[in-house]
């Protein structure tokens, strides 16, 4: 018999903008993945929503970046660039 948790829900999903800020730097996720300090493989899981980052490796990402953490993850989806510079869809 597996045991139910009681009363926890799923994590709700984490959205980022990593892909995008790799590809405007031009770098691989094996560049990235060296100058925060965790394997490759992390920031692939990290990019397609399969792993939610420590608080930690946020920092580091947002130091790294120069951003907000906010502004490379969030609990809702990004507006694509497009809807905000042209005002609606591509």
């Amino acid at each position: 018999m597996v045991a139910k948790s009681a009363g926890r829900s799923a994590a709700p999903t984490l959205y980022n903008r990593l892909p995008v800020l790799r590809a405007e730097r031009g770098l691989s996720r094996q560049d990235l993945a060296a100058a925060v300090d965790v394997n490759y493989q992390t920031i692939g899981y990290l990019e397609r929503g399969e792993y939610a980052p420590s608080l930690d490796l946020a920092f580091r990402l947002s130091d790294y970046f120069g951003l907000p953490i906010e502004a490379i993850f969030s609990r809702a989806p990004f507006t694509p660039l497009s809807e905000k510079v042209y005002g609606g869809s591509a």
